[in-house]
C-alpha cells in the first residue's frame, strides 16, 4: 500500500521513463497526461469521433435506452443508411471493420504505431431473455435428470433466475448453446481468426478464445463440481484446503489413509492413474487422457471412499451422448489450439463465470502442459475480484514449475461481479468475490506482485503476463514492479492490455515507448455487432471519470491542432512493436 501512495502522488507530475532504446522509442510519461503522445496515431476527424461517442456515453438515458434507440433508428433510416450511421459512430469508435480484409489498415496503424492486436470476432445472436434462459436450462441439465446428490454442490447447478447470463454484465460476450452444429461453427469462426491473426499480424498478434463457444455448458458445470468435490475429497482425508497439488501428499500417504482398503484390486488400479511426482499427487484423475477418445468421465472421476474403500462417483449422472458431447468440446478446442501452433498465433482463453471456472481452468492447464514446451502458445484468464484468485495462480505456478511448461496468463478485474454476487445470496452460497474496489485492486496488485517477484528465479523463467487493465493506478505500478525486479520492456514477460477505442492515452504511450502493448480488436459484420456496441456504451458509462479525463485530453489535442494548423494531420508511424 505504501507503494500505491506514493505512485498515487507522483501521478499527476510528468514521470519519465527512459526506454531501453533511443531508436524509434519515445520517453514514457507515467502521468499519462500527453495528449499528443496519446493520439499521433490518429487523425483528427477520429478524435472528434471518440469525442462525441464518450459525450454521447455521458448521457444515462441514451445509454440505458440504446438497444431500442439503435433499433428505432435502424427501422427510421433503413439498414444502409443505418449501417453508415453506425460505421461514421459506434462502430468506427469500437470495431476495427467487417472481415480479415477491412480490419487490415486498422491491424497495420496499430503495428506502425508501437503497438499488437488480439483480435476477436464479436458476432453475437440477439436473443431475448426468454429465449437465453430456455436454451442454457436446456443445455445445464443432463438427459439423466439432475436429482440431488450425496455431497453435491449447489453452485454448480443451473438456477433459472440466472439463466440468462448477460445478467449485469456489460464487459463480456455470452454465447448460449443451441446444438452441436452451432459450436463446429463457432469452431469455423475461430479459426478464420487465426487465419487472419496470422496473416496480418505478422506473428506479433493473439486471439481470444470463450470455452462455452465450443460446447454444452452442462458439461463444464459437471466437470467444475468434479474438481470442488475432489478438493473437498482431499480436505477430509489429510485436512487443510485447496488445490490437490497444494497438499504435497505422495501415493504412500494415500495407501496409509485408506488403510487396509488399499490392497482392493479397484483401489490399486486407482492409485495407478493418479499423476505424481518427487514432491506429491499433482492430479487424482488422468488429465493427462482427456482427449483420448476412450476415456470415460463416469469411470475416470471415482474416488475410494476412506470408510468403506468403494469407488464413489464425484461426478453426476452423464448419458453416453453426453460423454461424446464432451469429447467434442475438447476436440474444438484441441484442433484451434493445434492450428494456432502450427502459424505462430498465441491463444488467449477467456475467463466465465465462477461455475465454469474450474473446468476452463483445469482444461486451459492441461494445453498450456501439451503445447507450451519451449514457447508461448495459450494463455489463462484470471480473474482478480474472486477472493480466491491468488490462490489458484499460486497453484497453478507450481503445476507450470513441477511439469515443466510455460505459464502464460492475461490478469483482468473481471466482468461477471454483479451477476456472482446476486447469484451466490439467492442459491444460498458463499459470496466468491472480494467486498469493495479497494479489495480488487489490492488483489490484482498482489497476484501480480507474485508473479512478476518469481521471474527471476532461475527455477521460474517460463512466465509470461498480460496485464489487462484500463486503471492508470495498475498500469503504473506493474511498471515500478518492472523496475523493481530489472524485468525490461523488451524482454516479452510483461505485456498491456486495452480495448480498442478505448484508454488510447495508455496504450499508445506504451507501445511507443517500447513496452509490449496490446488492443483488444473485435471484427464483425455492423448488424451482428450490436450487442457488442451496446455493451461497450454501458461499460464506458460506468467508467465516468476514466472518460472525463480521456474526453478532456482529446478537446485538448483538437484545439492544439487546430491552433497549430495541423487540422488535416495525417498519421504516419515507424515504431516496430515488441
Amino acid at each position: 500500500m505504501a507503494l500505491l501512495r506514493r505512485l498515487a502522488m507522483n501521478a499527476p507530475r510528468r514521470i519519465r521513463v527512459l526506454s531501453t532504446s533511443s531508436q524509434g522509442k519515445d520517453d514514457l510519461d507515467l502521468s499519462f497526461n500527453n495528449s499528443k503522445d496519446a493520439f499521433k496515431s490518429k487523425k483528427t476527424s477520429e478524435l472528434i469521433r471518440a469525442y462525441f461517442v464518450y459525450q454521447i456515453c455521458s448521457i444515462n438515458w441514451i445509454v440505458e435506452n440504446n438497444d431500442m434507440l439503435m433499433k428505432r433508428l435502424r427501422q427510421l433510416v433503413g439498414q444502409r443508411l443505418f449501417e453508415a450511421i453506425m460505421k461514421a459512430t459506434f462502430y468506427g469508435q469500437f470495431v476495427a471493420g467487417e472481415d480479415q480484409n477491412n480490419i487490415r489498415p486498422t491491424i497495420e496503424r496499430l503495428r506502425s504505431f508501437g503497438v499488437k492486436s488480439i483480435l476477436d470476432y464479436s458476432v453475437e445472436e440477439d436473443l431475448s431473455q426468454e429465449e437465453a434462459e430456455k436454451r442454457e436450462v436446456s443445455a445445464s441439465i443432463s438427459v439423466c435428470g439432475d436429482t440431488e446428490e450425496e455431497g453435491q454442490l449447489k453452485q454448480y447447478h443451473v438456477e433459472q433466475r440466472f439463466a440468462d447470463r448477460r445478467y449485469k454484465v456489460t464487459s463480456a460476450r455470452t454465447y448460449f448453446y443451441l446444438n452441436e452444429a452451432s459450436c463446429e461453427k463457432n469452431m469455423e469462426a475461430f479459426l478464420k481468426s487465426i487465419d487472419a491473426v496470422a496473416g496480418i499480424t505478422e506473428s506479433t498478434g493473439l486471439m481470444a478464445v470463450k470455452l462455452t463457444a465450443l460446447g454444452r455448458p452442462q458439461l463444464l458445470l459437471q466437470l467444475s463440481e468434479v474438481i470442488m468435490r475432489a478438493r473437498n475429497y482431499m480436505q477430509q482425508i489429510a485436512g487443510g484446503t485447496g488445490n490437490v497439488l497444494t497438499h504435497h501428499k505422495t501415493i504412500e500417504d494415500f495407501q496409509r489413509y485408506l488403510g487396509e482398503h488399499s490392497t482392493k484390486p479397484e483401489v490399486q488400479d486407482f492409485m495407478k492413474k493418479i499423476t505424481s511426482d518427487k514432491e506429491g499427487i499433482v492430479h487424482l484423475f488422468p488429465w493427462s487422457n482427456i482427449l483420448d477418445k476412450d476415456m470415460n468421465l463416469s469411470d475416470s472421476f471415482r474416488v475410494p471412499d476412506p470408510k468403506s474403500g468403494q469407488m464413489r462417483r464425484l461426478i453426476s449422472q452423464i448419458s453416453p451422448k453426453e460423454e461424446e458431447m464432451f469429447r467434442n468440446m475438447l476436440r474444438r478446442l484441441n484442433h484451434i489450439i493445434q492450428v494456432a501452433a502450427e502459424v505462430d498465433v498465441r491463444i488467449m482463453i477467456d475467463a466465465e463465470q465462477t461455475y465454469f471456472q474450474p473446468a476452463i481452468s483445469r482444461i486451459c492447464l492441461e494445453m498450456m502442459r501439451r503445447y507450451n514446451k519451449g514457447r508461448f502458445v495459450v494463455f489463462n484468464t484470471y480473474q482478480t475480484y474472486l477472493k480466491n484468485t491468488y490462490n489458484e495462480i499460486v497453484t497453478d505456478l507450481e503445476q507450470a514449475e513441477r511439469q515443466n511448461f510455460f505459464w502464460g496468463a492475461k490478469l483482468v478485474r473481471g466482468a461477471y461481479i454483479e451477476q456472482e454476487r446476486a447469484r451466490a445470496a439467492a442459491m444460498g452460497y458463499e459470496d466468491p468475490t472480494c467486498e469493495s474496489v479497494d479489495a480488487t485492486t489490492n488483489s490484482f496488485h498482489k497476484c501480480l506482485k507474485e508473479i512478476l517477484g518469481r521471474v527471476k528465479d532461475e527455477r521460474q523463467q517460463k512466465l509470461g503476463i498480460m496485464v489487462a487493465s484500463h486503471n492508470e493506478d495498475t498500469i503504473r505500478y506493474a511498471i515500478q514492479l518492472m523496475r523493481d525486479y530489472n524485468i525490461q520492456p523488451d524482454e516479452r514477460v510483461v505485456c498491456f492490455g486495452q480495448l480498442l477505442g478505448m484508454c488510447d492515452h495508455i496504450t499508445f504511450p506504451l507501445g511507443q515507448a517500447g513496452y509490449s502493448a496490446y488492443k483488444y480488436v473485435p471484427y464483425g459484420p455492423v448488424l451482428e455487432v450490436l450487442p457488442y456496441l451496446s455493451r461497450r456504451a454501458n461499460e464506458n458509462r460506468g467508467f465516468l471519470v476514466k472518460i472525463k479525463k480521456e474526453k478532456g485530453l482529446l478537446l485538448k489535442e483538437i484545439c492544439r491542432r487546430i491552433v497549430t494548423g495541423q487540422a488535416f494531420y495525417k498519421p504516419v508511424g515507424n515504431y516496430t512493436p515488441v
